[in-house]
């Protein structure tokens, strides 16, 4: 049925664009591609399970996990990518090198601390699916997008209605201006990685618990999709990501369902963005705005 298959689109397309918001808040202030952002989505799913194991408590492994996933990213960036950006003439693809070790440094960590086999989370949410006529909206589908929402309404109103978030809008459009007019842009960056590294975390329990399932290796889809959403979005745009991922979560689902297996599933991102981008070679929203 057309209608549930959109319904999913959405669920997964959401799950997409808070992976990838992370990324794009810091790409917004540093204009670097943090591939790390996806190890943050992994330890966070760890993380979570573990409280979970412990507590039995859904608010409280999500506020938990996202808090320290969170200041995992703001350390990440003092003692890592801080210093690395701080020599001078530095080349860019070494931040993104550096990104890219550290995401596959985190996957062998959680391999070797947690072990390599798969985890269930088996989440009591507490209530049961809704049946609208032959569209059954499962549990965890409405966990998903009840959260989903919920984050990205305060992810808008921190960026528009705080003075951190102005701080982060003037940061991303000209740093040096900014400082100028005494922003502390530490602040600003310091934002980006609490709530891109907390977001990635939210998004890994969350495919936890829709799937039931998580593995070592669970960041590494997310990781290059993550890159086709920031880019397909307009890079820095945090309006444009959410816009992307529900294209990209759509696209798949749609033509997964109805073209079978002639087109990889994983691979129908790459083609929404190529097609996307010989239209619009800004992306579909490249104003860096929320």
């Amino acid at each position: 049925m057309l209608l549930q298959q959109i319904i999913n689109g959405i669920v997964i397309g959401s799950v997409y664009a808070l992976t990838a918001m992370g990324a794009t808040l810091i790409y917004g202030i540093m204009r670097i591609l943090d591939i790390a952002n996806a190890g943050a989505y992994v330890a966070g799913a760890y993380i979570g399970f573990y409280i979970y194991s412990s507590t039995h408590n859904l608010l409280l492994t999500f506020i938990c996990s996202m808090a320290v996933t969170g200041m995992i990213g703001v350390l990440i960036h003092k003692f890592l990518y801080g210093p690395i950006l701080a020599k001078p003439h530095i080349l860019p693809i070494i931040p993104l090198i550096t990104s890219v070790g550290l995401f596959t440094l985190t996957g062998d960590l959680v391999r070797l601390i947690c072990g390599a086999g798969t985890k269930a989370y088996n989440a009591d949410l507490g209530f049961s699916a809704i049946h609208l006529g032959k569209v059954v909206l499962a549990p965890e589908w409405l966990l998903v997008l009840f959260l989903t929402v919920l984050l990205f309404l305060v992810l808008w109103f921190v960026l528009n209605r705080t003075k951190m978030g102005l701080a982060w809008k003037a940061t991303a459009e000209d740093p040096e201006i900014a400082r100028a007019m005494g922003i502390n842009t530490n602040s600003a960056t310091a934002l980006s990685y609490i709530i891109g590294y907390s977001f990635a975390a939210a998004a890994g329990m969350m495919v936890g618990m829709l799937y039931n399932s998580i593995t070592p290796a669970l960041g590494e889809t997310p990781s290059y999709k993550m890159l086709a959403i920031i880019v397909l979005g307009g890079l820095g745009n945090p309006a444009g990501t959410v816009v992307a991922g529900l294209v990209i979560g759509l696209a798949e689902t749609l033509i997964s369902v109805y073209m079978g297996s002639f087109i990889p599933k994983d691979s129908i991102a790459f083609i929404v963005l190529i097609l996307v981008l010989l239209i619009k070679p800004s992306g579909l929203m490249s104003k860096k705005t929320a």
